[in-house]
């Protein structure tokens, strides 16, 4: 299973700590990781990818660090805003655009600059960007309001370098944070607490930080596509490299409607047969709860299950915008504020449709495998964000889906 979306991106910014050469492996071939190193080229870090590995990102710090995001860069993509922290702990002022990324309802980046402010850094908007500054960042107990992950981790990358202990209550517990945890440390920082909701960060001077090698955590959530298009095709698959102990509680969910799911040495076992999936209720809620990235899924599986489900989202309320494209194919969905009733059909039909985003771009594919006739999805290049030849993979499946221009 190619490396995580959701930890490249952070392990990348935090290569603006410090000098020296990068060796980053099971880099997924996405168009987000293409951006990012766009973007930290303006910054001053240099990326390839290695032509005799291919999955291997190497980058080089050389030093000289320009620390200013400029807007054309920023505005693709949501996760640029974690360049802030580590931008301010190396350069002690940074100028971000504020960010861009998947159009899903308003995302706040305050508890972020609350946090950072709170190591010491002091802020003021202008004409769209972030204007940071700090004469010293020192520890402080940080308490969030939610377990942001985005927050999570650039305080985490501020805090490495800040005078003293920072204590991080409330935060993310998702195995990308963890992975970027596990990639300071290896860095020479001193974090404690990896994977629990209070981490502790001991300061150490910048110049004790190094590069190093690392490997990316799979991806969960392209596993869950894979597990997912199973479901609704039926058969017996193989998903190598998926971890069962980073998505518990999806494989709950499906084990609940009638999928079968095996954790093995080296990946995850699904089989489904011919009998028709059962409907559930479920909700979104911060890792290790029911991710909100997994919902569009959750929902396509629910549009041809027998009986009626609810699905409420408790993280981003404006994250159904692409059930208006499951309604062209046939499906049975009426939204409320955060919640969406789902009546299952016999049978979705092909039709043309629209990616809104990444993940409801992957679940609209799973959607067109479990309809009659074709489906002709635009957009596409929401799901090259995030997902690193999902036709090819699918197709050496068995399924009948091909790109065209």
């Amino acid at each position: 299973m190619p490396g995580a979306k959701n930890s490249v991106l952070k392990l990348m910014a935090a290569t603006l700590l410090a000098n020296g050469r990068y060796e980053i492996s099971n880099v997924p071939g996405i168009d987000d990781v293409a951006t990012m190193g766009e973007l930290l080229a303006a910054l001053g870090v240099t990326s390839y990818l290695d032509p005799a590995r291919p999955d291997v990102l190497v980058m080089e710090n050389s030093g000289s660090i320009t620390p200013e995001a400029p807007y054309e860069l920023v505005e693709r993509i949501r996760a640029s805003i974690v360049v802030l922290g580590p931008l301010l702990a190396r350069c002690g002022v940074a100028r971000v655009s504020m960010p861009g990324g998947d159009d899903f309802g308003k995302r706040p980046i305050d508890m972020h600059l609350k946090g950072l402010e709170a190591l010491g850094a002091t802020f003021e908007l202008r004409r769209g960007y972030i204007e940071a500054r700090t004469e010293g960042l020192h520890g402080a107990d940080i308490t969030l309001d939610f377990p942001s992950v985005g927050a999570t981790e650039n305080i985490l990358m501020a805090a490495v370098v800040a005078k003293g202990t920072t204590v991080i209550d409330n935060a993310a517990r998702e195995p990308e944070v963890a992975d970027l945890c596990n990639f300071l440390n290896s860095m020479g920082a001193s974090i404690e607490g990896v994977g629990s909701p209070t981490l502790s960060v001991h300061g150490v001077p910048q110049s004790d930080l190094s590069a190093a090698d690392h490997a990316v955590v799979p991806d969960r959530v392209q596993a869950a596509t894979y597990l997912a298009a199973v479901a609704v095709c039926q058969g017996e698959v193989v998903v190598r490299g998926a971890r069962a102990e980073h998505m518990e509680m999806y494989l709950r969910r499906l084990r609940e409607m009638g999928v079968q799911t095996t954790p093995q040495q080296d990946g995850i076992l699904v089989y489904a047969d011919s009998r028709r999936l059962r409907s559930l209720d479920v909700q979104t809620l911060p890792y290790p709860g029911f991710a909100t990235d997994y919902k569009p899924l959750i929902v396509t599986l629910l549009a041809v299950a027998d009986g009626v489900g609810i699905v409420t989202e408790n993280l981003y309320p404006g994250r159904f915008r692409y059930v208006e494209e499951l309604q062209r194919l046939g499906a049975d969905i009426r939204t409320d504020g955060h919640h969406a009733v789902v009546r299952g059909v016999s049978a979705l039909e092909g039709a043309p449709v629209r990616a809104p985003d990444i993940r409801a771009g992957a679940a609209l594919v799973v959607a067109g495998l479990a309809a009659v006739g074709e489906t002709l999805i635009s957009d596409v290049h929401h799901v090259d964000r995030g997902y690193d030849d999902l036709v090819g993979r699918l197709a050496s499946l068995g399924a009948d889906i091909e790109r065209i221009r």
